[in-house]
């Protein structure tokens, strides 16, 4: 489908958890005209709605670019999976739909680099703004935003038993991970209303697609962007096998996440200039930190044997279980059909020099072999040791000037020393927690690694074999002041007009938890600063 002919005012490349926000907040006073481009389909397929679809659409190409990292060094030389949405609503329409901000100390770090404007102070207004929160809005949440967040449908025994066996291993409850403080154990809230998956697309987009100045183009593959001197003036993208070209009157917003903004931006001619000569990409600025510096979490699991049919998989196996989890659904929006991926968690500090958690841990109401495969034959659950603020970094480097093969993606897991002695410790608390007279009521035996598996050397190789992403990347195109930054505290690129980057790339560093909140609240904040600025240009 070919651009209005109608120029916009933005272009907006990515119709993910940002990129959605984004096209709502700046068609809202009905001055600016917003071309939104999506890579992925328009689709109203149900499991996109359905909060169990995340386990449904780990694989599935039709709405998940299913990446995979290059082989992991420090992880038996694996290629680890690395899922993002390929659908409106991007990964906020596939992910767990776990709702967590992060830590305040995450922040104030974000402004002590530098970036005045984005301590916590700075940037609880907006996710108060994001938040429809239902159980109402206090000093820390907000009511009547676009996004569902909303508690359990359903307070699962099992995990109701992690809480109280954290709670008996020393750790305190917590009613509200995004509350004064993330420390201790509770239920995790979702990004759910009523049951149903709030992504982005169905918050912030769908309400808003009938807007006259708004333009919505799916299976729109952005190509490049298009400069006139240090300008960026539009983008060419492709539609259907068609080569259209766009132009905007004011900027062009690259949201298409940690992997796929700086691949389009090396795509363009920024980055490292070495590395886009040997693709054949002429270079227009050589910004080495273009791709540099990705993070993301990593997480090892326990995977349990249950004493009780209580699990998912008993959902899954059992045909008469399985008709009555889709029949509570179905009339009641409850039961295993509205799970998230996780369900109750213990934020903990594990390294003995944290000030503040460094691990997640986590159950999830399920057990696998290998994620995105069938479910075990017998009732399992897992828990989940998750590494919060790893030193670990990698890049994404494009492989070749098509925009179509994927870029080399690689985290470097588990390269720090202090990362591994972290995971250590972390799976050495999940362990005690699982130990705990409330959980131990309802586990048989721990499946994997084994009992038998005990050692730090033995824990470490498992952890290294075995452990997996939690699907958090950011920072590939950083926040900054300093030279070497992407983008500056106003998400401009740097040396550039009329370009800004909008979604997690632009992470100075990894919040302390699942991202997707973050994400949705930079997008809110990125919104006003582009309504300001060009209203400072008027």
């Amino acid at each position: 489908m070919q651009p209005s002919k109608n120029k916009p005012d933005f272009i907006i490349v990515g119709a993910g958890s940002a990129g959605c926000v984004l096209a709502n907040r700046l068609t809202a006073n009905g001055k600016h005209k917003v071309l939104l481009l999506e890579a992925g389909p328009d689709s109203a397929h149900p499991w996109l709605r359905i909060p169990l679809g995340y386990a449904r659409l780990f694989r599935d190409r039709r709405f998940n670019w299913c990446y995979q990292t290059e082989p992991q060094a420090h992880c038996a030389g694996r290629n680890i999976v690395a899922p993002r949405g390929r659908v409106l609503g991007g990964s906020s329409s596939i992910n767990g739909l776990i709702y967590i901000r992060g830590q305040k100390q995450d922040f104030d770090h974000w402004r002590q680099l530098g970036n005045t404007g984005w301590g916590f102070d700075d940037v609880l207004p907006y996710f108060r703004k994001a938040e429809d929160n239902e159980r109402g809005a206090n000093e820390w949440h907000g009511a009547g935003g676009p996004l569902g967040v909303s508690d359990l449908r359903d307070r699962h025994p099992l995990a109701q038993a992690w809480v109280d066996a954290a709670v008996e291993s020393g750790y305190p409850r917590n009613a509200d991970f995004n509350g004064a403080e993330q420390e201790g154990a509770g239920l995790y809230q979702t990004t759910m209303r009523h049951g149903v998956r709030s992504s982005t697309a169905a918050a912030y987009l769908a309400p808003v697609r009938n807007r006259a100045n708004l333009q919505v183009i799916t299976d729109a593959l952005t190509t490049r962007i298009v400069f006139d001197g240090k300008r960026a003036t539009g983008v060419e993208y492709e539609a259907r096998g068609v080569k259209y070209t766009a132009q905007a009157n004011a900027e062009v917003i690259v949201a298409a996440g940690a992997f796929n903004s700086p691949q389009l931006l090396q795509l363009s001619g920024l980055g490292p200039a070495e590395l886009l000569r040997g693709h054949g990409v002429p270079v227009i600025a050589d910004l080495p930190s273009v791709g540099a510096e990705l993070s993301d979490h990593y997480f090892t699991r326990i995977i349990l044997r249950a004493k009780e049919p209580l699990s998912l998989n008993d959902a899954v196996r059992q045909w008469h279980r399985g008709a009555a989890a889709a029949f509570r659904y179905a009339f009641g929006r409850r039961g295993y059909f509205a799970i998230p991926a996780i369900s109750a968690g213990c934020f903990l500090r594990a390294h003995p020099t944290a000030a503040t958690p460094d691990i997640q841990a986590s159950l999830g109401l399920y057990s696998v072999q290998n994620i995105g495969e069938t479910l075990h034959p017998f009732s399992g659950v897992t828990a989940v040791c998750c590494l919060l603020r790893p030193e670990s970094k990698g890049f994404v480097r494009i492989k070749s000037a098509d925009p179509r093969e994927a870029p080399a993606i690689n985290p470097n897991y588990l390269a720090s020393e202090k990362d591994c002695d972290t995971m250590l410790h972390g799976l050495r608390a999940v362990r005690r927690i699982l130990q705990a007279p409330a959980i131990q009521h309802h586990i048989a035996e721990e499946f994997e690694p084994g009992p038998a598996c005990n050692s730090d050397d033995e824990l470490l190789d498992y952890a290294r074999r075995r452990g997996s992403t939690v699907y958090h990347p950011v920072s590939t195109c950083r926040m900054g002041r300093d030279s070497t930054a992407v983008v500056d505290e106003r998400l401009r690129v740097r040396g550039f007009a009329g370009l800004r980057v909008i979604d997690a790339s632009v992470m100075p560093s990894l919040v302390s938890g699942n991202t997707n909140a973050a994400t949705i609240m930079i997008a809110e904040k990125g919104a006003d600063m582009v309504l300001e600025d060009v209203k400072a240009r008027a």
